[in-house]
């Protein structure tokens, strides 16, 4: 559940261990940030799959991670867990991952989904733009695969658009749209 809170909201490891079950509403499916470093609080969103995991926890106490006694504590079982998984599927990269690594990559997808440097900064708090920019380097943009569409009314056109689909071009009448895999 951190990790995918940490990839949803691109929030810094601390600050979603610092979450309190108040800083969470389940009814909007968003999170209060409380920031780190200097950086600006936010409210951002999650998914319902991530809802429903928070909905079956037990509240205990006001802390939502406090069954671990630490942030280091947490990251040392995410080490170890990081460490058989690399070993089990022979695959050396995973261990290179971080809780960090969420964070930049949920900035490098939202900035490359949205082409908006400021909403990027807005999502992680910064407060300034250089601090942003460091983040938004990670994706490989040379191949792209992309789910291609064509409209014809403006019903199908207002779908594909609603459906997060980005308009392309025009040809004997026809819409083009595309959205990334």
């Amino acid at each position: 559940m951190f990790l995918q809170l940490g990839k949803e909201t691109g929030a810094r490891a601390g600050e979603l261990f610092s979450l309190s079950w108040t800083d969470i509403n389940q009814e909007t499916a968003t999170i209060n940030i409380t920031p780190e470093k200097g950086s600006n609080p936010r409210n951002l969103r999650y998914s319902k799959r991530l809802n429903n995991v928070l909905n079956q926890i037990p509240k205990i106490d006001n802390k939502v991670f406090s069954h671990y006694k630490s942030l280091s504590s947490l990251r040392r079982i995410f080490e170890r867990q990081r460490r058989r998984c690399a070993h089990k599927l022979g695959n050396p990269g995973l261990l290179q991952i971080t809780f960090h690594t969420l964070r930049h990559w949920k900035a490098t997808t939202e900035y490359h989904k949205t082409k908006d440097i400021l909403h990027v900064m807005r999502l992680l708090g910064h407060r300034n733009i250089k601090n942003t920019l460091l983040y938004t380097q990670l994706m490989n943009t040379q191949q792209e695969d992309y789910i291609c569409k064509v409209a014809e009314t403006t019903q199908q056109i207002a779908q594909l658009i609603k459906d997060g689909f980005e308009y392309i071009c025009e040809h004997e009448n026809l819409k083009f749209f595309r959205k990334r895999k």
